[in-house]
């Protein structure tokens, strides 16, 4: 019962905060794309009484991030924390949320259609454009939540086509913990502690050799490594 209420309360500071820093978005989106109101999204780790640990230094010339995603939580981690005014590609549906939708679409987040046989071509051009803006991409290769278990979920191709077609710099981050401190199905909160691993960056093209044809799957595999590691800390 405790969890479910904990869970509860979170619940209510998302939706309160947000709709919060929808409408400071909407007066400020001309500043770096509201940037700062963004940011207040931290807020929610200090009511919500939850201890949100950071391994590792973001890198502020990576122009593509990469991370597992298994809760809300996720999106307010980055948003609070990144230095950057970031760009998310996330699924149209989200912008379409009455209201909250505008979290997204007010900052000019990349929405993309994935029923639209043009959404390659759509995210291509939205990508040079943001980048050319000198903000990072931010992007769930999962492409939905996983279980927050010790498995991730097949990485999708878009973050692969993305770093190499604009030869972007990947910054692979990990999060941990981040269901069991904010879930929503079924909604509840069964920890207060979280970490956010920000591994070293790269470039796909300057890894040596026998690398750069299969740097996707070893990012996979160097992500699941690093979780494994910080899950079984977390959760012994």
């Amino acid at each position: 019962m405790r969890n479910k209420i904990k869970g509860i309360y979170e619940a209510l500071l998302i939706s309160i905060g947000l709709a919060v820093i929808v409408v400071l978005i909407y007066f400020n989106k001309r500043k770096q794309n509201a940037r700062k109101p963004r940011m207040g999204c931290r807020l929610f780790f200090t009511f919500a009484g939850i201890e949100l640990q950071k391994v590792g230094e973001f890198d502020t010339s990576a122009t593509l991030i990469v991370l597992n995603h298994q809760s809300v939580a996720d999106i307010l981690c980055l948003e609070g924390f990144h230095p950057q005014n970031i760009c998310w590609i996330a699924k149209k549906e989200l912008g379409e949320i009455p209201f909250y939708g505008y979290a997204l679409k007010g900052p000019e987040m990349i929405l993309i259609d994935r029923e639209d046989k043009r959404g390659l071509t759509f995210l291509l051009k939205s990508a040079k454009e943001k980048l050319a803006q000198n903000r990072p991409l931010v992007i769930f290769p999962e492409g939905t939540r996983s279980k927050g278990g010790e498995k991730f979920l097949t990485f999708k191709p878009g973050a692969k086509i993305l770093a190499e077609k604009f030869q972007l710099k990947v910054q692979p981050i990990v999060l941990i913990n981040t269901r069991k401190v904010y879930n929503t199905s079924p909604l509840e909160s069964t920890s207060n502690k979280a970490r956010m691993v920000i591994m070293d960056s790269f470039y796909p093209q300057d890894l040596g050799e026998g690398w750069q044809e299969r740097w996707y799957e070893k990012l996979k595999e160097d992500m699941h490594k690093t979780y494994l590691q910080h899950y079984h800390e977390l959760n012994p």
